[in-house]
């Protein structure tokens, strides 16, 4: 039998407990039927632990991550805590101490699962957005003077370096090459004068060493359009932090909502653990009702199942998912069914 593989779990706020424990009984179930094991340590790494202690994780929190082999996800976010105060007190000190430098985001329509567009269809419309995770518009340099006064100013420095740049676009490439060959660089260098040219010039070196796989290049505006006009177009689209982020978010909403959408935080040499997440956040709206959608959760675990060389049980638990989104009766309410949580949790069980 194969070594046991360590999870760190970190539930976090609102629906995230409820979606990571779906999550894990799946988990379980996928490691039962394929003969390995998984051990968890789970961790209150939260808002609610922000506003007890001063902070959202312990000040040794990363060397207690850094001793598992990958990290599983529910939500953080919550009223009273300012959302910047959770991400930079958690999320973000996590993808760069552990150099997770990608972000992937698969969007698929699923059968069953209507899009708002009336031309996205069930097996039609299945890519997938990489975001550069740990550099671009997200930096840290800058600050603010005069505060306070009529004249204060913000900056915020963008930073992009050719090896961050060589290496979420390598990986776009080479995922592009396992599936339908064609990679979509977002850009806006018409109107960005130093970064975009730059990232553009970048990614045509890239795509020079990956001759197999055809490539364009799209300024964000028009991008986020096609998103909307021909999602079906698209295999792998490759941005920076921000447009990345912002179009897979956009992406999700195609797909028919972002309670079913996933992301893996990853570092593609294991050195470090990756991270895996659903994407809807804490949703303190609908927290403890029992409606909220596992979807988004489980498929992030069928991603983190992959990324640890369990590709038939991450297939397994992606068959799932397409069996209970199938039919109304295991569909929760934001997808027009009527299941709740726990009966969403039973027939992937089930189908499992």
């Amino acid at each position: 039998m194969p070594p046991t593989q360590r999870i760190a779990v970190i539930p976090g706020d609102g629906i995230g407990t409820e979606v990571i424990e779906v999550a894990r009984r799946v988990l379980d179930a996928a490691a039962a039927r394929h003969g390995f094991t998984l051990a968890y340590t789970e961790l209150d790494w939260s808002c609610g632990r922000y506003l007890d202690e001063g902070a959202m994780m312990p000040a040794d929190g990363l060397d207690t991550l850094r001793e598992h082999d990958a990290i599983l996800l529910g939500a953080v976010g919550w009223p009273q805590v300012p959302d910047h105060v959770s991400l930079w007190g958690l999320l973000i000190p996590i993808r760069r101490a552990f150099r997770q430098y990608v972000n992937l985001r698969p969007i698929r329509v699923f059968e069953g699962v209507e899009s708002p567009l009336r031309k996205a269809r069930a097996g039609e419309v299945d890519f997938v957005v990489v975001r550069e995770n740990v550099e671009g518009e997200y930096s840290e340099v800058g600050g603010r003077v005069n505060r306070g006064f009529p004249d204060e100013q913000a900056i915020q420095e963008s930073i992009f370096t050719r090896a961050g740049v060589s290496r979420i676009a390598d990986y776009a490439f080479e995922l592009a090459a396992s599936r339908r060959g064609y990679v979509t660089s977002a850009t806006k260098s018409n109107g960005i004068v130093h970064t975009m040219p730059f990232w553009d010039e970048v990614v045509a070196e890239r795509a020079a060493a990956h001759p197999d796989v055809r490539w364009d290049s799209e300024h964000i505006d028009a991008l986020a359009a096609k998103f909307v006009l021909q999602p079906e177009r698209f295999d792998v689209v490759v941005g920076s932090n921000l447009f990345g982020d912002i179009l897979s978010d956009l992406a999700a909403a195609v797909a028919g909502s972002i309670g079913i959408a996933p992301s893996a935080n990853l570092d593609p040499t294991h050195t470090y653990p990756s991270m895996f997440e659903p994407v809807h956040g804490s949703a303190p709206d609908i927290a403890g009702t029992g409606v909220a959608n596992p979807v988004g959760a489980v498929w992030s675990a069928a991603l983190l199942l992959s990324h640890l060389g369990h590709p038939r049980a991450a297939a397994d638990v992606l068959a799932a998912v397409e069996a209970t989104l199938r039919e109304p009766t295991t569909r929760t309410g934001d997808l027009g069914g009527t299941a709740g949580t726990a009966d969403v949790a039973e027939a992937l069980l089930a189908h499992i």
